[in-house]
């Protein structure tokens, strides 16, 4: 029996990661569609940064809502109709003809992306005790860098082929389609839907809280609001996710930003120096798996002191690139890599602090909140980079902005309490 439940765990880990392994397709396409959209559309930088913006805050409120739903409805059902909501809009957006409708539409792909995330941190945590919670989360973390990397290939495809900027938004999600008839085919949310009792309680930890999971679905309802209210109020939680706002800013300086100063001046433009912008998301993938490890055996589960390292070498990473002549491929190329690397790499680590934290029974709310921050605040920094390029006519000045910003979040995550210091207080 324990056999079967640790292969059945592992399959639960490896079906969630396959399916978020292509979520980033109806969302990371819209850089490479940026200087497209803008040049048919004749709009500045600054409007295509708040078409992102209003995307981001989409998912930024999406997180906040949608991640206490994961705590009580089924984490599976949300995926999978988050996912084919978001197929939707995408494709509406391949034959929108006006920034208003682009806009909109961006914005319900957002809340609809987001309906994934927080559900998937929730099926794994279901499935995976505290003691391996962190490698679980940095293989989960480290589908979503894959999935960036996926994204970035195809629109490279697509670009270097002179597609349209319409067919970003059409030809990517269909890996989407498919990964998300699996998901529902294979996936369990909860170890108990297959008749075992759930990791925590296999390990003889459970808690307190294991107990309150019984209690009717009315009282849940009545106490959604406590919910919430022990996750703002936790001083060490709200800090992380302050610090996972300038962090996931930085991140999507990268994702969003350098596709448009590698590309030049011309949409369709080909050269070998796009291609170097897919080091980002293959760092950001193996930055992801690796900080898990990292933060267990080097920083002794210390996971501020882990992201903290990461957010300085970042750092360091984007003002060597802004000094680097783009024509340099080698040293551009390992750039590219390491800042991907080490600014994405943290994240993993910042997720494990909802459990860590929180206890299991707030995972999901707690993710949604702490992604919440990190989406509004990377929203935020978009019309920002967007009028940086704007104002300067430099697309390189936006390393510079970068690596102000990860200064401020290893700053910020230095102030957070390791848990195995402090009290872990109950709602």
């Amino acid at each position: 029996m324990e056999r079967k439940f640790r292969k059945d765990q592992w399959k639960m880990l490896f079906v969630t990661m396959f399916c978020y392994l292509f979520f980033y397709t109806g969302r990371h396409n819209f850089g490479w569609a940026a200087r497209g959209i803008a040049k048919e559309l004749d709009i500045s930088f600054q409007q295509v940064g708040w078409i992102s913006f209003a995307m981001l805050m989409g998912y930024a409120i999406g997180q906040l809502i949608n991640g206490n739903l994961a705590d009580r409805w089924s984490p599976k059902i949300m995926i999978v109709a988050g996912g084919g909501l978001s197929i939707l809009c995408n494709l509406a957006i391949s034959f929108a003809s006006s920034y208003i409708a682009i806009l909109v539409l961006w914005t319900l792909n957002g809340y609809f992306q987001s309906m994934a995330w927080g559900s998937g941190g929730k099926l794994i945590s279901n499935w995976w005790s505290s003691s391996e919670r962190g490698k679980a989360f940095g293989f989960y973390t480290m589908a979503a860098g894959s999935s960036s990397v996926l994204t970035f290939l195809m629109a490279l495809l697509l670009v270097q082929q002179e597609q349209s900027w319409r067919t970003l938004f059409r030809y990517p999600i269909l890996f989407l389609a498919g990964a998300l008839v699996v998901f529902l085919f294979v996936a369990y949310s909860d170890p108990k839907r297959k008749g075992y009792t759930s990791a925590e309680e296999k390990e003889g930890i459970a808690k307190q809280e294991d107990a309150q999971e019984k209690v009717s679905a009315s009282e849940k309802q009545d106490n959604w609001k406590q919910s919430y209210l022990h996750v703002f109020r936790h001083r060490n939680f709200m800090i992380a996710s302050l610090a996972i706002g300038f962090q996931s800013m930085a991140r999507y300086g990268l994702i969003f930003w350098v596709p448009i100063h590698f590309l030049g001046n011309n949409y369709k433009e080909s050269s070998g120096n796009m291609w170097l912008t897919l080091l980002i998301p293959i760092g950001m993938a193996l930055g992801a798996v690796s900080f898990g490890y990292i933060s267990d055996l080097v920083f002794n589960k210390n996971r501020g002191k882990s992201i903290a390292a990461g957010m300085i070498i970042s750092c360091i990473i984007a003002l060597l690139i802004y000094w680097v002549p783009i024509h340099n491929h080698l040293l551009m190329g390992m750039l590219m890599f390491t800042s991907g690397f080490f600014v994405y790499g943290p994240q993993a680590n910042f997720w494990t602090l909802s459990p860590d934290l929180l206890g299991a029974r707030l995972v999901g709310t707690g993710i949604g909140v702490m992604n919440m921050f990190a989406y509004v605040f990377a929203a935020v920094g978009e019309p920002l980079f967007g009028k940086l390029i704007d104002y300067t006519g430099n697309t390189a000045n936006i390393f510079l902005f970068v690596a102000l910003i990860c200064a401020i979040c290893a700053t910020i995550i230095s102030f957070v309490q390791s848990p195995k210091s402090i009290s872990i207080k109950k709602p």
